[in-house]
């Protein structure tokens, strides 16, 4: 019986699922047991594909998306320690990531919440699973990043003593989904947050997405903003929605803890 041949085709994942590049500039890599069947395969796309087209074998090119979305996870994770050590010590883990980049062999990605979606937060595994003995560093930026969360309710309940916050429900969670500008909650940090939290039978944070305004999908979601505003004292930054950018100035007098570094207001706190 003759060997069935197998092609396989990876595009570049696309920004978000409501502001996407053009499907013709994704970059493709073609991976296929026969060179000639994955050689025909890219003259296919290269009919409507702008984007640089690579061809090479099946493990190669599964072990690229994996090794791409690896090299990601522990860039965030070094960054997620970064921002722990300064937080220690009371540095300003921005400005030094910052002041590193500036050197052309440096690119230190910025610390956050957590890591989410299907693909960053869940393809390291695969490596660690199948080499425990070897992926050491994989291993050990995964456990770093699946504590970020954690952290950040430590960081929480530091301010919520600061100010003299007492009830958890006059804390306020900004952004349900993994990243900006989109509707996935996939492996969301703020899920990971509230799951954490409930665990804890701790009285459930409130929460509030514009992506999310006419479905509850968590205990304690509110619908629109500025009810969610009206019953809370503290506002965590989770995700940097555009939303959140144009209505800063609706978060003046609430005690706000910015987990991305982008609100201008005064007296923000960082993680």
């Amino acid at each position: 019986m003759k060997k069935r041949e197998r092609t396989w085709i990876r595009r570049c994942r696309l920004p978000s699922t409501r502001a996407r590049l053009p499907l013709p500039h994704n970059n493709r890599t073609i991976g296929a047991d026969n060179r000639e069947i994955g050689e025909k395969v890219k003259q296919y796309y290269a009919s409507f594909c702008q984007g640089e087209i690579v061809v090479t074998d099946i493990r190669t090119a599964e072990m690229t998306k994996v090794v791409e979305n690896t090299y990601r996870a522990v860039n965030i994770a070094f960054a997620n320690e970064l921002s722990r050590i300064c937080r220690h010590d009371n540095m300003d883990v921005y400005e030094i990531i910052r002041i590193c980049n500036m050197h052309p062999r440096v690119n230190i990605l910025q610390p956050g919440p957590g890591v989410g979606g299907h693909c960053i937060s869940v393809d390291p595994w695969f490596l660690v699973g199948d080499y425990p003995q070897l992926a050491k560093v994989i291993d050990e930026s995964m456990k770093t990043n699946d504590y970020q969360p954690v952290f950040v309710l430590e960081r929480i309940h530091e301010i919520m003593e600061a100010h003299g916050i007492t009830d958890n429900r006059r804390v306020g969670l900004y952004g349900l989904t993994y990243k900006e500008n989109v509707d996935d909650i996939r492996e969301s940090p703020t899920l990971q947050m509230l799951d954490i939290q409930e665990r804890h039978l701790a009285r459930p944070l409130k929460t509030f997405d514009p992506f999310f305004t006419e479905k509850t999908i968590v205990k304690n979601q509110l619908l629109d903003f500025d009810q969610f505003l009206s019953e809370v004292d503290m506002v965590v930054i989770m995700v940097k929605h555009d939303h959140i950018k144009q209505n800063w100035d609706k978060l003046k007098g609430k005690v706000v803890l910015d987990c991305h570094n982008i609100c201008p207001l005064e007296g923000v706190y960082h993680i």
